[in-house]
């Protein structure tokens, strides 16, 4: 008998082969172990990736400081309180009519140089000259009745002095009665004449105003200087009675005034006699002149307390203008060629004190230093002590993560 030799590995297929299929939940557990074995490497890709960018943070990402510094220099300083001023004429007045009437004609414009007793306007002079005529007729007649009464006055003189004498020789040529009649005649007529004379008087003194009105109606300048304003034209009817009326105004603006308008808080400061310069808006021109006068009696302007602080400028060449606005700056001290620092390094400190500033050294570290503040203004501080001409002092400062620079910055060429 034939014995037959089964291979081990055909022996293994066939059992393989009549092995029953894979149950449910066999097939769960492999599913289950391949997905926790892809949630492992998941979980350490992402890993790696929190690193790496931790590592770049602190290699190209940690904070820089970026200072902003300014250099000591040496200029001059001075220590100013500002203000705002109007320009105004040094000299100036008023023309008004003494005299009511028409205004008959204006001879002159804004702008106009007139000369003194320079005919500028006339009064319709018709009423005038009526009062005039009036009161010339009025003298008259108490001329004419002076006149009169001088003769009564002569005849009762006469007549008296005649009855004094016969009532004399006692011989009753004349009674008592009669003398005393002619000696009161006569003493009434003095009186009359007397009464008269005043009234003469009376009348002449109003021709002489009359005359004075009627003059009046033709206005000629008090001062030489230019026209600067004109309150009136022709045509229009002036009243005299009540108030003088305003015409036009005459102002000399070969020197002007500036008044300038301090606050409370800075006028303690200002005294007559302080340097000052200005400047109007349009013209780069500055002008100089001294504080000649503080006016006691302030103003008050939305609830702050202003003094006017008046100084003059020559204006020969005539730049500046009436009611111009000029930007005001009262020196109160001033030094030349001290060393300087931007005031915004020392914030609030005043002058004459000391404070620590930071100052940057040639190797770009920082060092605290102390100082001594002088004068100072609203841009720049001096420096009595403690820093050396062209140091660098710091005055801000930021924080800057990574490269400063931009890629771009890199590039050459223009």
């Amino acid at each position: 008998m034939e014995t037959i030799k089964i291979n081990p590995e055909a022996k293994s297929a066939v059992a393989a082969n009549n092995e029953p299929a894979a149950s449910p939940k066999s097939r769960y557990l492999k599913f289950r172990d391949i997905l926790k074995r892809r949630s492992l490497w998941l979980a350490g890709a992402l890993f790696v990736a929190v690193a790496g960018m931790f590592l770049y943070y602190w290699v190209f990402g940690k904070p820089k400081v970026i200072y902003t510094t300014a250099a000591t220099m040496r200029n001059d300083v001075e220590s100013t309180v500002v203000a705002a001023g109007i320009v105004q004429p040094l000299n100036y007045v008023d023309v008004g009519a003494q005299t009511s009437g028409k205004l008959k004609s204006l001879k002159v414009k804004r702008g106009d140089q007139v000369k003194k007793d320079q005919l500028i306007a006339e009064i319709d002079p018709i009423l005038a000259t009526t009062a005039l005529n009036s009161a010339k007729a009025a003298l008259d007649n108490i001329i004419s009745q002076r006149t009169v009464k001088e003769a009564l006055l002569a005849l009762a003189k006469a007549l008296r002095d005649r009855n004094e004498i016969l009532f004399a020789q006692g011989e009753g040529a004349v009674s008592a009665s009669d003398r005393d009649i002619t000696r009161a005649n006569y003493d009434v007529a003095l009186a009359e004449v007397a009464a008269l004379s005043a009234q003469t008087k009376q009348a002449a003194a109003a021709v002489e105003t009359a005359m004075a009105n009627l003059g009046y109606t033709k206005i000629t300048a008090p001062m030489a200087g230019e026209v600067v304003s004109i309150s009136l034209l022709e045509g229009q009817t002036l009243n005299a009675n009540q108030q003088a009326p305003n015409i036009l105004r005459i102002a000399d603006i070969s020197t002007v005034t500036i008044w300038a308008q301090v606050s409370e808080a800075d006028i303690v400061r200002v005294k007559p006699g302080q340097d000052v310069h200005f400047t109007v808006l349009g013209n780069p021109r500055t002008w100089n002149g001294k504080i000649r006068q503080i006016l006691p009696t302030p103003e008050l302007i939305n609830n702050v307390v202003f003094y006017d602080v008046l100084f003059d400028i020559p204006n020969r060449e005539k730049e500046l203008k009436i009611q111009m606005t000029a930007q005001v700056f009262i020196v109160l001290a001033q030094a030349k060629n001290v060393l300087l620092i931007p005031t915004s390094a020392i914030g609030n400190a005043g002058e004459g004190t000391a404070i620590k500033v930071r100052v940057m050294k040639a190797d770009g570290s920082v060092e605290m230093r102390k100082i001594r503040i002088g004068i100072k203004s609203e841009i720049l501080a001096e420096v009595k002590e403690g820093l050396k001409e062209k140091e660098r002092i710091v005055i801000s400062e930021i924080m800057v993560k990574g490269n400063t620079k931009s890629p771009l910055s890199t590039r050459k060429g223009p």
